[in-house]
């Protein structure tokens, strides 16, 4: 008889009853996923960002030699509002993005759509260029005042600054999809997922006592969660700047190595990658409207353009000049799709592993590293994987902790920690498919205030650009 908890059997009664809670959140959020996944938000997406584009007439694409100059620190001035630089602005960012979207999460693009997916992601994420330009320019435009008298941006502040009193739903509406989006549960899943399988299985203690070390290596995570995030922006900040740089030079020089190893294979899978963008049959029966929905929820996932979490970090960056934030931003798809999502997709496809059966998300992309650095590329990977997921952690705190001090001020949003160390345990225990497709939920819903306040706002971003550039020049 188990007497642990008072009553017998009651650990294990508790334990199943909250499995099958979790089986019945992944259904209800499969099936919500689809529905919010449709035509409206791919073209609200895709279309918005086209129209950017040609709106600006690619007006912020001649700049790219003066947006690095920004991040250099060329511009910097004490003086300007705002808590963090241009480069740590974006190196936060790019700590909520360069993760596992570009190690898993193309991966899981692969397997879901097919080699064609890649392609539709690039073009997401050129248009998504744009989209930053003008997202994160608003942000500082209209950036607002918490409760506490601290400026701060993001859409739920452009929407409640810059657009009319009957908007405001929308800035709510964000905040909220924000508090449950904003999360690293999909980091924490794929931490547990990849240190399980290359550093505990081979000791034979997994066999089991799955949920067991699961649960105790997300309590890992949320110590060192912590350490950072009760720090604030700043530190978040400061952590970014040296962690980012790095594991986006560890993580290139890897892939790059494998590139090399099977060169033939990279060629070949370019050109697959074209192929298959217009003429896929091997996933979904040449569904080629479907693989363009997945790869459009990759880019998406990967570089959140239109999403609304990069207007949140820039929104914080010390400048009084709107564009130049704006200039910035716009290089995080770049660096983060273009390249990173890049090269890790040729290191999937030129292996031949996206083949095999049985193989997903991080498991795939590890898979690819064994074979061509046999011994050490599970451990590379492993390496890469923890600072690229750590670093995303830390970035989210930020985000999700802005969200709810919008709606309940800042006096109360240090309850957010609280929630974010169960998202964090939730994660670690919860199903590849369950997590996606929450993760792909909240996106989607917050994507729908961020790019419509865009839009309608789009013309101010013009008038200052033509005032900015001008000065430039």
């Amino acid at each position: 008889m188990n007497t642990v908890w008072g009553q017998e059997d009651s650990g294990l009664y508790y334990f199943h009853s909250f499995m099958d809670f979790l089986y019945t959140l992944e259904d209800f959020f499969k099936q919500a996923e689809s529905f919010v996944w449709g035509k409206p938000l791919l073209f609200l997406l895709i279309g918005g960002g086209l129209f950017f584009m040609l709106y600006s007439r690619f007006l912020p694409f001649r700049y790219l030699g003066h947006s690095i100059n920004i991040l250099r620190g060329k511009y910097d001035s004490p003086e300007e509002k705002g808590e963090i630089s241009h480069f740590q602005a974006l190196s936060g960012h790019l700590a909520a993005t360069v993760g596992m979207g570009n190690v898993s999460g193309v991966a899981l693009a692969i397997v879901a759509g097919g080699p064609g997916a890649i392609f539709w992601m690039w073009v997401s994420a050129f248009v998504g260029m744009a989209t930053k330009f003008f997202t994160c320019t608003l942000a500082v435009m209209y950036r607002g005042y918490d409760s506490e008298g601290q400026i701060q941006g993001g859409p739920m502040y452009v929407i409640r600054e810059g657009m009319p009193k009957y908007f405001k739903p929308l800035a709510v509406f964000f905040a909220v999809a924000g508090f449950f989006g904003a999360t690293p549960i999909f980091q924490a899943n794929q931490i547990v997922q990849v240190t399980r399988e290359v550093l505990i299985r081979p000791l034979g203690w997994v066999e089991g006592n799955e949920f067991l070390v699961d649960l105790s290596l997300g309590m890992v995570i949320v110590f060192f969660a912590v350490l950072v995030i009760f720090g604030g922006i700043k530190r978040i900040g400061e952590v970014a700047s040296r962690l980012v740089p790095l594991m986006v030079v560890v993580y290139i020089l890897s892939v790059l190595v494998i590139m090399v190893v099977n060169w033939s294979g990279v060629v070949d899978s370019f050109f697959l990658i074209f192929e298959d963008a217009f003429h896929a049959d091997a996933v979904l029966g040449g569904a080629v409207g479907a693989i363009v929905v997945e790869g459009a929820k990759r880019a998406a996932f990967s570089n959140e353009a239109g999403i609304g979490t990069a207007p949140m970090m820039h929104g914080a960056a010390k400048t009084d000049e709107p564009v130049r934030e704006g200039l910035a931003a716009m290089l995080g798809p770049f660096i983060d799709t273009l390249v990173i999502c890049t090269m890790t997709a040729l290191c999937i496809l030129s292996t031949g592993v996206w083949t095999e059966t049985g193989l997903d998300g991080i498991s795939l992309t590890a898979k690819a590293f064994d074979v061509s650095i046999p011994y050490l590329g599970h451990y590379i990977l492993l390496a890469c994987v923890l600072i690229f997921a750590f670093t995303t952690v830390f970035g989210f705190s930020y985000l999700g902790q802005k969200c709810l001090s919008f709606l309940v001020g800042v006096k109360y949003a240090k309850f957010f920690n609280y929630w974010y160390v169960a998202i964090i345990l939730i994660g670690s225990v919860w199903s590849l498919d369950g997590v996606v497709s929450l993760i792909f939920v909240m996106y989607g819903l917050m994507a729908i205030p961020t790019m419509v306040s865009a839009i309608y706002l789009a013309p101010k971003v013009m008038q200052a650009a033509k005032v900015y550039f001008a000065k430039v020049e």
